[in-house]
């Protein structure tokens, strides 16, 4: 499992951080960081050993992924799954150090992530259900800062961010479905690609996107954001719309390239715009 795979949840999870800690008392301190960074690596590293586990099967029979450490017999089964029980415990465990909201429902979280995994093989919105796993991720963190003491305000801040990471999941991962489509409609595996088409996946997958920049300029106005967030906001739109174009004119060899290194960008982006935000206004105090 690799770490750099957490990037796509972590940035958007520690900005949630910061936006929660600006009002309550400036950074949460060195222990809350390190348990929700904790949090995040367990939930990512839980939900990908249990993808492996349950696609093995589908792993071995595509092209793409045949040589993944289960199909190809570099690890047995019982690691997969010892793998997977131990970062489900660390899940919980950080979430007992951090506050009784988020013991309670590390569970439901463990359940999400995981779920998405089963998803493909009865609905063709599982990008859907990947973004609301993913989405867990900023409104766990501002639950880490906050617990129960959240008002009206933050939730619709939670919920707005939440929602921009769902649509950004959705048009990003119906891109990564395209390397699949072949395999993936002969096997019986659904996706939007496979339902609507590669062309009408696309045209889907861009209405995503741009729907999320609008709910993320909504964010950034709801939590009174100004030049550096607009500046950052005008990247991510651009980094997105490469990311298109990409997507439509180039071969498959190039979508890695859309995937992992634009989408990185993009929460990277979207960090560091938000920190400069809040250490402006006076909200970040290191302690």
């Amino acid at each position: 499992m690799r770490f750099s795979h957490t990037v796509f949840a972590l940035p958007f999870a520690l900005a949630a951080m910061l936006v929660a800690a600006r009002d309550h008392r400036g950074w949460p301190g060195w222990r809350t960081f390190g348990l929700i960074l904790l949090a995040m690596v367990c939930a990512r590293t839980c939900a990908m050993a249990f993808n492996r586990i349950v696609d093995r099967k589908f792993d071995a029979l595509n092209p793409r992924t045949k040589n993944r450490h289960l199909p190809a017999g570099e690890i047995s089964l019982f690691s997969a799954i010892s793998l997977c029980v131990l970062s489900a415990a660390g899940l919980i465990a950080a979430s007992y150090f951090l506050n009784p909201v988020c013991f309670y429902f590390s569970p439901v979280a463990l359940v999400l992530v995981c779920f998405y995994s089963l998803t493909k093989r009865f609905t063709d919105y599982t990008h859907v259900f990947l973004g609301i796993a993913l989405a867990l991720a900023p409104i766990g963190a501002w639950l880490a800062v906050k617990g129960a003491n959240v008002s009206a305000l933050e939730i619709l801040q939670m919920t707005l961010l939440a929602f921009a990471v769902v649509l950004w999941l959705v048009g990003f991962d119906i891109i990564y479905a395209l390397q699949d489509y072949e395999f993936d409609k002969s096997h019986g595996l659904r996706s939007l690609v496979v339902a609507w088409g590669p062309k009408n996946a696309l045209g889907a997958a861009f209405l995503a996107h741009m729907m999320m920049c609008g709910v993320l300029l909504g964010f950034g106005l709801l939590c009174r954001f100004r030049i550096a967030y607009l500046i950052g906001w005008i990247v991510i739109l651009g980094c997105l719309v490469l990311e298109h174009w990409i997507a439509r004119r180039r071969s498959l060899n190039w979508i890695n390239l859309a995937f992992f290194r634009l989408n990185a960008l993009v929460g990277i982006i979207f960090l560091v715009v938000v920190a400069a935000e809040v250490i402006f206004q006076g909200g970040f105090k290191l302690r």
